[in-house]
C-alpha cells in the first residue's frame, strides 16, 4: 500500500518536473498566457538611456563649471581694468596737483602783491593738500605692491576707486584756493592802479 502511494507520488512529480522542464525550454512567444516574460531588450534600451542621462549630465555639469570659470574671469579682468583707471586717474590728478603747487604757487608767493604774513598762510594751505597726496600714494603703492591685509581684487578697486575721487577732490579745492588768491592778487593791483593814478591827478 505504501510502495503504491509512493509510486503514485513519484509519477506526480515527474510529471510535474517535466511538465515545469518544458515551459521553461520552449521559446519565449510559446510560453502560457500569464506567465512572465523577461524582455531583454528593453532593459537594454533602458541602460543605454541611463547611460547617455549619466554622460549629458556630467556634460552640463561641466559646462556650468566653465561658465562659472569664465564669469570669475570676466570679473578678475573687469576688475584690473577699474583699477588700471582708476590708477591713470589718480595719477593724472597727482601730476595736476604738481603742476599747479610748482607753477601757481610759485607765482603767487612771488607777487608784490601778497603780504608778507600771508605767504605762510598760504604755503600752509598748499602744503597740507600736496601731504595728503603724497600720503594716499604711497598708500596706494602699498595695496599694488604686496598682498596688502590679504585683500581681495573687488576691495583693492574699491579703495583705490575711492582715492580717484579723493584726488579729484584735492584737485578742486586746489584750483578754488589757486583762483582765490589769484583774485586777491587781481583786486590789489587794481587798487594800486586806481590809488597810484589818483595821486597824479
Amino acid at each position: 500500500m505504501k510502495t503504491t502511494k509512493l509510486q503514485a507520488l513519484r509519477k506526480k512529480a515527474l510529471t510535474l518536473l517535466i511538465a515545469l522542464t518544458t515551459t521553461l525550454l520552449l521559446p519565449a512567444g510559446a510560453a502560457c498566457q500569464g506567465m512572465p516574460v523577461y524582455d531583454n531588450t528593453n532593459f537594454i534600451s533602458l541602460a543605454k538611456s541611463l547611460v547617455e542621462s549619466a554622460k549629458q549630465t556630467s556634460e552640463l555639469l561641466k559646462t556650468v563649471q566653465f561658465l562659472k570659470e569664465q564669469k570669475e574671469n570676466i570679473v578678475k579682468v573687469n576688475n584690473a581694468i577699474k583699477q588700471l583707471k582708476a590708477l591713470q586717474e589718480l595719477t593724472k590728478n597727482n601730476e595736476r596737483l604738481f603742476r599747479t603747487v610748482q607753477q601757481d604757487l610759485r607765482d603767487i608767493l612771488n607777487s608784490p602783491y601778497i603780504k608778507e604774513g600771508e605767504v605762510e598762510q598760504v604755503s600752509h594751505s598748499f602744503e597740507q593738500i600736496m601731504d595728503t597726496a603724497i600720503d594716499d600714494l604711497d598708500f596706494v603703492n602699498q595695496i599694488l605692491s604686496n598682498d596688502f591685509l590679504k585683500m581681495t581684487d573687488a576691495e583693492r578697486t574699491a579703495i583705490l576707486m575711492e582715492k580717484k575721487v579723493q584726488s579729484q577732490e584735492m584737485v578742486a579745492e586746489l584750483e578754488v584756493k589757486t583762483r582765490r588768491y589769484r583774485e586777491i592778487i587781481s583786486f590789489r593791483r587794481m587798487q594800486d592802479i586806481i590809488n597810484n593814478r589818483e595821486e597824479k591827478y
